[in-house]
C-alpha cells in the first residue's frame, strides 16, 4: 500500500502519498500530493491512487494477452482446442484439489480424468472429489448465465453430493478456522448478509471493474466470507476462472507448488483488510503465466 510522507518546506509542512512499484528497468516511485493537512478519507484517497496506478500499469498488459490469446485459438483446428482445454481441465483440477489436500499425482490425475483409470491405494474420496471437480468445471465452461448465489450452491453441491452430502451445497451453520492462518472467518450470522453483499457487489462491479480485476476481487471476497465447512478455495478459483472465461481471457491455474505465496498474499489481505495486496499479487502471477501474449 501507499506510505504517507511528510515534507517540511521552511516552518510549513505537506503530505504526499508515495509507492514503490518494481519495473525492469529497476524501482519507480509514484507520488501524489495532499495537502498542507492529512485529509480524513485517507484510505479511500490510497485506493483510487493505487487504482490509478494499476490502471496504467497492468490494464494494457492484460488486455494485449486477450487479444493475442483470442488470435491465437481462433487459428487452432477444433481439435487442438478442445484439446488445450481438456489440458488445462486436468491440470487445474489437480492442483486446486492438490492444494486441498487430494493425494493424487498429476499423472494420476490425468489417468483418471482422461483414460477413466481409477488409481489403485487411494481413497475413494480423493478420486470421487477429483472427478466431480472436472465435471463442474465442464459445466462452468459451458454455462451462459451469470453467477449468483444460487449458481455457487448448485455447483458446490455437485462438488461434495458424493462425498460430504452433510455440507453439499449448504451454508455453514458453525464457526471455522483456516488451518495455518491467523485470518479467522466471519461467524455463522453473518453468511447470508456477506453473501448478498458479495452478490450486490459483483453486479455492481462487473461492468466497471477490469475483468482480471474482478476475477481476482471475486475470489479474495468470496474466499475471505468462507461460507462453506469445506471447498471455499475451490469455488473461489472456479469463480475466478468463471470471470476470466466469460470475458475471454486465458484461464489462471495456480501450481501446488507455489502455493505458499499464494496462501500468505492471501492472509495479509485478509489480516490487514487491504484488498491490494492480493490483487497485486495476482496481477503479477497473471503476466508471470502469459508473458508469451504480453
Amino acid at each position: 500500500m501507499p506510505t504517507i510522507k511528510r515534507r517540511r518546506v521552511g516552518t510549513r509542512q505537506y503530505f504526499y502519498l508515495q509507492h514503490t512499484l518494481r519495473t525492469s528497468g529497476g524501482v519507480e516511485t509514484r507520488e501524489k500530493y495532499l495537502g498542507a493537512k492529512l485529509p480524513s478519507n485517507i484510505d479511500e484517497i490510497k485506493r483510487e491512487f493505487l487504482a490509478e496506478i494499476y490502471e496504467e500499469r497492468y490494464y494494457p498488459l492484460f488486455d494485449a494477452i486477450r487479444a493475442n490469446y483470442l488470435k491465437e485459438r481462433r487459428k487452432m483446428p477444433s481439435s487442438a482446442s478442445r484439446k488445450h482445454v481438456r489440458s488445462f481441465s486436468v491440470k487445474f483440477t489437480y492442483d486446486t484439489t492438490r492444494i486441498e489436500g487430494s493425494r493424487l499425482t498429476y499423472r494420476e490425475t490425468a489417468d483418471l480424468l482422461e483414460r477413466g483409470i481409477s488409481p489403485r491405494e487411494r481413497p475413494i474420496e480423493d478420486i470421487k472429489e477429483v472427478e466431480a471437480h472436472d465435471r463442474v468445471f465442464q459445466d462452468l465452461l459451458a454455462y451462459r448465465k451469470d453467477i449468483s448465489l444460487q449458481t455457487v450452491l448448485l455447483w458446490h453441491k455437485r462438488l461434495f453430493e458424493n462425498t460430504k452430502p452433510d455440507i453439499a451445497g449448504r451454508i455453514r451453520t458453525h464457526r471455522v478456522a483456516i488451518s495455518g492462518s491467523r485470518f479467522m472467518p466471519p461467524s455463522p450470522v453473518e453468511m447470508q448478509p456477506l453473501l448478498k453483499e458479495l452478490f450486490r457487489w459483483y453486479d455492481r462491479s462487473k461492468s466497471s471493474l477490469h475483468p482480471v480485476e474482478l476475477a481476482a476481487s471475486i475470489h479474495l471476497r468470496f474466499v475471505t466470507i468462507h461460507p462453506f465447512a469445506d471447498g471455499n478455495g475451490r469455488m473461489s478459483r472456479l469463480l475466478m476462472n468463471f470471470v476470466l472465461h466469460k470475458h475471454g481471457f486465458p484461464l489462471l491455474n495456480i501450481p501446488y507448488e507455489d502455493r505458499r505465496s499464494y496462501y500468505n498474499a492471501l492472509e495479509r489481505s485478509q489480516t490487514k483488510k487491504v484488498d491490494w495486496v492480493f490483487i497485486q499479487w495476482f496481477f503479477k502471477r497473471y503476466i508471470k503465466e502469459y508473458s508469451a501474449y504480453a
